[in-house]
């Protein structure tokens, strides 16, 4: 069985932004913006790279890292891996045709099926909402998390209100850096 890997830059309040920010709410971009930025303490964003031998994302994130990862030297090792999209609406007509493999796929029983096959971790990035329902459905295994020292109050979250059962982690690495991110690994405790 392949484990699912979720990692997410952020905030102390559970708010969670691609790099660079997000458009519709007043404190967008504060992951470059807000935090002085110090190289170790991404390296867990090299470690990903090299771990992953597949990437899941959902709709909103593949359509906003496939315009522009392809062409980034810093994630040269996710255009070589096969991707899974998670839509419901996605057409292949709207995939890329330059960043390798990528299959859509239609539903979380999708994504279960798939961490049934061989092979080694899937990384989850961004897509806060696909983050939301694998989240409750139990079908993560790990986060990864970069959590900046800052309060946003409105934004995406990462995880979801939903009225469950506590969900135990286990902490299996952590590392906190001179701007205040932490770096806080979890195993999900089944």
């Amino acid at each position: 069985m392949r484990t699912l890997n979720s990692t997410a830059f952020i905030s102390v309040d559970g708010v969670v932004e691609a790099p660079g920010g997000e458009p519709g709410y007043r404190n967008s971009g504060w992951t470059f913006k807000d935090v002085e930025f110090l190289p170790e303490a991404y390296e867990i964003k090299t470690r990903e790279q090299k771990e992953a031998t597949a990437m899941l994302l959902g709709r909103v994130s593949y359509q906003a890292f496939s315009p522009v990862w392809p062409a980034m030297n810093e994630f040269a090792d996710y255009k070589l891996m096969p991707k899974y999209v998670v839509s419901g609406s996605l057409t292949e007509s709207e995939l890329v045709p330059n960043w390798g493999e990528t299959t859509i796929i239609r539903s979380l029983d999708d994504v279960a099926a798939l961490k049934e096959t061989t092979g080694g971790p899937i990384i989850v990035h961004g897509s806060a909402t696909l983050n939301q329902g694998l989240s409750d459905a139990g079908l993560i295994d790990r986060y990864h998390l970069l959590v900046f020292p800052l309060l946003l109050g409105a934004g995406k979250r990462l995880f979801s209100a939903t009225d469950k059962d506590a969900q135990k982690l286990n902490l299996v690495e952590h590392a906190v850096y001179a701007n205040g991110i932490q770096l806080n690994v979890f195993d999900v405790v089944r």
